[in-house]
């Protein structure tokens, strides 16, 4: 065991010297890969933390249950007490119509304009919220389909069918994300066999001598697989610190972006979890293409790497 330990020390200790030795090309092909890793999860973040608002707003979706015109209020608020006693429903609010009028005079600026028609035009309305475990859309259709049932209702509304629309956006997005990743992962696996290829070339006769000592083909291909391993896993480390770095410069504009709306929204923060599968996924996709050119190219070589 410690002799195989050692083997892998070497070779690891080995890739990272020749890393070194040459700056100039190791930071232009890890900064190739940080770039590549650093597209998707970035648009991952961005569908998370849109995904949150989307959860959060999913919980509040209101009715609007608005009364013909000649109901009288002590009938709405009649209707209104039945709804209070059921489970499904979690607020109910009666918005009378001269409550609606003063709102809407207020608001519309129409003071005048409105004073002018008489009567008032507007209805009684019924406000409600449904409780968290009855915001699914078949609760929610059920709801307003027996609401609308009603004799006195005029129509109900669904204040929700944003949600509906924004998580529908979320789910194309992604797949969008998915599919960016793939094949940007296909780049990155590229960008790393293609490197390993050009130096399998340039050190064909340090790999003939080794082989001619006697030289196994996973102890000369090795090397070759840890500087697959180490391109990635640096690829990696700079991906995740341009992340961390594009969240904080853009965390401010955002966030008084989404205030300006009245939204909530902010850019979710990379983590270590994050941090952790951008690293796996780094080091796999570096060695993935390692194994792959090293493999091709050390069998044109050498016939007997194919075994």
């Amino acid at each position: 065991m410690s002799g195989w330990l050692a083997r892998h020390l070497q070779a690891l200790l080995f890739a990272l010297g020749r890393l070194v030795r040459a700056p100039w090309a190791t930071g232009f092909t890890v900064a190739v890969i940080a770039i590549a890793l650093t597209l998707p999860a970035g648009f991952a973040l961005l569908v998370e933390s849109a995904s949150r608002v989307s959860d959060q707003a999913a919980t509040a979706i209101d009715l609007s249950v608005y009364f013909k015109l000649e109901t009288p209020l002590p009938e709405v608020q009649q209707r209104a007490a039945q709804l209070r006693t059921r489970p499904e429903v979690s607020t109910v609010q009666v918005i009378t119509a001269e409550q609606a009028l003063r709102q809407l005079q207020q608001d519309s600026g129409l003071a005048a304009a409105l004073a002018a028609l008489g009567d008032n035009p507007l209805p009684q309305v019924i406000s409600l919220r449904p409780s968290a475990s009855a915001s699914g859309p078949a609760a929610i259709d059920a709801l307003r389909r027996e609401l609308a049932a009603w004799p006195q209702v005029e129509v109900v509304q669904v204040d929700g069918d944003w949600t509906r629309r924004l998580t529908a956006i979320l789910a194309l997005l992604r797949r969008l994300a998915l599919t960016v990743g793939g094949l940007l992962a296909l780049g990155v696996v590229a960008v790393v066999g293609n490197i390993i290829r050009l130096e399998i070339h340039s050190r064909r006769a340090e790999i003939d001598i080794t082989q001619l000592v006697g030289g196994s083909p996973a102890f000369i291909r090795r090397p070759f697989l840890y500087t697959g391993a180490l391109y990635g896993g640096l690829g990696a480390v700079l991906a995740m610190l341009l992340l961390t770095f594009g969240s904080l410069l853009l965390a401010t504009p955002v966030s008084q972006l989404a205030v300006s709306y009245g939204s909530h929204f902010a850019l979710a923060a990379p983590g270590w979890r994050e941090f952790a599968a951008l690293l796996a996924a780094g080091v796999l996709l570096g060695l993935t293409g390692a194994w792959i050119a090293a493999s091709r190219q050390l069998a044109a070589l050498h016939p007997r790497f194919e075994s």
